[in-house]
């Protein structure tokens, strides 16, 4: 399999993902046994529908701004900035303007 993401190198993850009209991209960046790491963009009034996952997951926006939603308290985040949704407790994501976003999902022991 060809290596997306070259280890050993800098990166510029916002410069790694492109915007989509209407639309959502994923990149994945890592995957193994401990989790994930996965690169979004969002074109503005875009999102994921609420959900839970098995594990805590980290969201840092990368450019932008968002609703990231969690356990049905809404929050206003732009670049820069992260949260982290605990493990089974219901979130969602609207981009209130195009944004990109690196998601870190890792699994419990």
């Amino acid at each position: 399999m060809e290596e997306l993401f070259k280890k050993g190198t800098v990166l510029n993850l916002g410069n790694l993902i492109d915007y989509s009209a209407g639309g959502i991209i994923s990149k994945q960046v890592l995957k193994n046994e401990a989790g994930n790491v996965t690169l979004f963009s969002f074109d503005k009034g875009q999102g994921l529908s609420e959900h839970t996952a098995p594990f805590d997951a980290m969201v840092q926006i990368l450019d932008g701004e968002a609703i990231v939603t969690v356990g049905g308290k809404p929050f206003h985040l732009k670049q820069g900035e992260t949260i982290i949704m605990p493990a089974n407790i219901t979130h969602a994501l609207f981009a209130t303007e195009q944004f990109k976003m690196l998601l870190t999902m890792i699994k419990g022991v």
